[in-house]
């Protein structure tokens, strides 16, 4: 089997050494040790880099790239070959297809192969300004169609979320997932509202935490960012993402030890999986 070294892997994808070695120590990638300890990369290694410096070229946040492909890392068969895979940023979301089904690496969650327009037509979804009939669809009906209408239509998917929190106000996911569709929209301040919201109704999911925490970083408020990655951590020791991302925001404020301690605590889970 042929494998590459970091100077081959880097000249042949046009990506630096520092960035291929931070893969590695996030890790992202563990690839074998030849003389000197020195890192040989697989043909494997090399399309997840290819996939990894694509996405980056196409403006996705590294931090981010990393969480997802490490997540379809742990989403494929062994005996599944990246190379059967197409993986694109569709703008703000990355999507993975493999010739019959397309998801979302990061949540797992599967898109729908249909115009979700025309489930818009048949729901009719009423204008934001009017309340929804109490004997229409339920909250959990408004809920899952919001998570179909969000690959098609963001403004429908949040009326959709809305109408699910109209009928049922301590439902947590819809508080989740608008507060990431406003988040991805810029509506830095509706998103927290949301998030916040998740968070309290739902206090044991560390997924609000998570988000608050990269949105906290978002904002340029690194302290609070701390607070909620930690917050996370505590509800779910093993979400690696939070590991990941305090490691980096710790690195960033020149912490290295505690950058270090959670740089292993990240790579550790992610290779368990």
């Amino acid at each position: 089997m042929k494998l590459f070294t970091t100077g081959e892997v880097a000249k042949i994808l046009d990506l630096p050494g520092s960035r291929i070695r931070s893969f590695v120590r996030a890790g992202f990638l563990a690839p074998a040790r030849g003389e000197k300890r020195t890192f040989q990369f697989t043909f494997q290694d090399l399309l997840f880099l290819k996939t990894a410096k694509g996405l980056l070229d196409s403006r996705v946040p590294s931090k981010r790239v990393i969480r997802m492909l490490s997540s379809l890392k742990r989403q494929m068969p062994d005996d599944r070959h990246l190379a059967g895979l197409k993986i694109y940023a569709d703008g703000r979301r990355v999507i993975v297809w493999d010739g019959r089904a397309r998801w979302q690496p990061d949540s797992g969650q599967f898109l729908f192969n249909f115009d979700a327009s025309s489930m818009v037509q048949k729901v009719k979804l009423p204008r934001a300004e009017s309340r929804p009939p109490k004997d229409h669809l339920t909250a959990d009906h408004w809920f899952n169609l919001g998570i179909e209408l969000e690959p098609t239509s963001t403004r429908e998917a949040q009326r959709a979320y809305h109408m699910a929190l109209e009928l049922d106000p301590k439902m947590a996911g819809a508080h989740l997932n608008l507060g990431k569709l406003y988040h991805d929209g810029g509506e830095l301040q509706k998103a927290e509202e949301h998030y916040a919201a998740a968070a309290k109704i739902d206090p044991e999911d560390p997924a609000p935490q998570f988000n608050l925490g990269v949105l906290m970083e978002d904002c340029k408020r690194p302290q609070q960012a701390l607070r909620a990655y930690r917050e996370a951590i505590e509800l779910d020791p093993s979400f690696a993402d939070a590991h990941y991302n305090l490691a980096l925001l710790f690195e960033s404020m020149g912490k290295k030890a505690e950058a270090v301690a959670h740089f292993r605590a990240a790579r550790k889970i992610y290779l368990s999986k």
